[in-house]
C-alpha cells in the first residue's frame, strides 16, 4: 500500500492510532517497518499526512500522526458500468477507486448473466474492501459512492436523464461511432457495457437519456481494460 488508511476506530487519541490485522501485517512483512519510521497516512474520508511509528510488535502498531494535506481531487465523472464477472468486479472496483471516480453505478444489461448478481462480492463490505485497496494504491482517502441498479430500463428512463443533465454523456461501445474525445474539461457521464458490449436496444435507450456512443478503435477490450483506457483518454 502507498497510503496507510486510518479509520475512526483506530484512534486512541486525537493524534495517535493503534493498528492490528491486515495493516499491521503489511507494516511487518512489506514495509519491514521499525519504531521511528515515517509513513504516509490518511484518515478515511478526511485529510492525509504523515505518521511516526512509535511501537511495533506481533499484536499491534502504534503511530503518532499529523494530518494536514487534502486528498487528490476526484474526476468529474459518473460511471455507469454493466456488472462484470465477479472475479473481474474486484479488479474493476480497485481501478475505479484508484483512478478517482467519485460515483459508480453497477447496472444490469442483457448480456449480464443472472448468476453474477448472486456473488458475495456485491455485498457492501466486500465492495468497500476493494475500494479501500484502490485508495491505498493511489493515495486517496475518499471512498467512491457505489449504487446497484438491477433493472436497466427503469433506471435509464427514470433516473439517468437527471444524472446526465449538464454533463457530456457518452457510451463506450465498439462500432462505427465517433472516437472517444480526449482531455475533456467538463463533467462526464460514461456508460461502459459488459463483455460483448451493449445490445442495440440498450444503446438506443442510453441515447434517449443523453448519452452518445463513442469508440476506442477496432479492438474489443476486456471490461477492466476498457475502464482504464476510457478514463485515461477522457481525463
Amino acid at each position: 500500500m502507498n497510503l496507510l488508511l486510518l479509520e475512526d476506530a483506530d484512534f486512541v487519541a486525537a493524534d495517535r492510532v493503534v493498528l492490528e490485522g491486515r495493516r499491521l501485517k503489511h507494516l511487518q512483512e512489506v514495509h519491514r517497518a521499525e519504531a521511528g519510521d515515517q509513513l504516509r497516512v490518511g484518515r478515511l474520508g478526511g485529510l492525509m499526512g504523515s505518521g511516526t511509528l512509535l511501537a511495533l510488535d506481533a499484536s499491534r502498531a502504534e503511530l503518532q500522526i499529523q494530518l494536514d494535506q487534502p486528498p487528490p481531487a476526484k474526476l468529474p465523472l459518473t460511471l455507469l458500468l454493466a456488472l462484470p464477472r465477479p472475479k473481474m468486479l474486484r479488479r474493476v472496483l480497485q481501478t475505479v477507486s484508484a483512478m478517482g471516480v467519485p460515483r459508480l453505478v453497477l447496472l444490469n444489461s442483457y448480456r449480464v448473466e443472472k448468476s453474477f448478481w448472486q456473488t458475495p462480492f456485491l455485498e457492501a463490505e466486500a465492495i468497500r474492501e476493494q475500494l479501500i485497496l484502490g485508495l491505498e494504491q493511489a493515495r486517496d482517502t475518499v471512498l467512491p459512492e457505489v449504487t446497484i441498479e438491477k433493472r436497466f430500463k427503469p433506471f435509464v428512463e427514470d433516473s439517468l436523464p437527471a444524472i446526465a443533465a449538464g454533463s457530456l454523456g457518452l457510451v463506450g461501445h465498439p462500432g462505427d461511432y465517433p472516437a472517444c474525445p480526449r482531455a475533456v474539461e467538463q463533467p462526464v457521464t460514461l456508460a461502459i457495457g459488459p463483455e460483448g458490449g451493449w445490445i442495440a436496444y440498450e444503446v438506443d435507450k442510453l441515447g434517449e437519456a443523453g448519452l452518445a456512443p463513442v469508440q476506442l478503435g477496432e479492438r474489443i477490450l476486456r471490461v477492466e481494460t476498457a475502464v482504464a483506457a476510457l478514463l485515461a483518454r477522457l481525463f
